[in-house]
């Protein structure tokens, strides 16, 4: 396939899988979105795609108990450690960019250990039941099209 042709497959295939949580009418733009700040993070989409399945289910709109806010539930005191006191988290662009670049944050912290970096991104490190259930969203739901070859849950383990 060539990139064009893959890109559109993947978008078909993921845009099916999402629409038991959103329709593509309401965020037309979201998958190509994810992809991007995906990519910019080092990380797979498919991944990023099961954490936001596991923290909102797509709601943009979500706020948990502890009050994190939007697709990939963002704590509001990241913005005043990123330096950006005004930023609204609820904004789905913004949140993907927040929410990418503290998982890479994390991987990183924790040398690549996806189970780790899952646990810190959910404020439950030391346990595993947050990793094993957005790494079984994204086997179950979120794997990559065959066509697309790779299952690796981020981008820098493939180097």
């Amino acid at each position: 396939m060539t990139s064009d042709a893959q890109s559109q497959h993947w978008l078909s295939v993921m845009q099916s899988r999402l629409a038991p949580f959103i329709s593509q009418s309401e965020h037309p733009n979201l998958l190509e979105r994810i992809r991007l700040e995906a990519a910019l993070a080092g990380l797979s989409a498919e991944l990023v795609l099961a954490l936001i399945q596991v923290e909102s289910a797509f709601d943009t709109n979500a706020i948990s108990s502890a009050g994190a806010q939007g697709l990939m539930q963002i704590m509001p005191f990241w913005k005043e450690v990123i330096g950006r006191p005004e930023d609204d988290l609820f904004d789905s662009g913004l949140n993907l960019r927040y929410g990418c670049t503290i998982l890479a944050h994390y991987l990183e912290i924790e040398k690549g250990d996806l189970t780790r970096a899952l646990a810190r991104y959910n404020g439950s490190l030391g346990q595993t039941w947050y990793s094993e259930r957005v790494m079984k969203a994204w086997a179950t739901r979120w794997r990559p099209p065959s066509a697309l070859g790779s299952n690796s849950l981020t981008r820098n383990s493939q180097e």
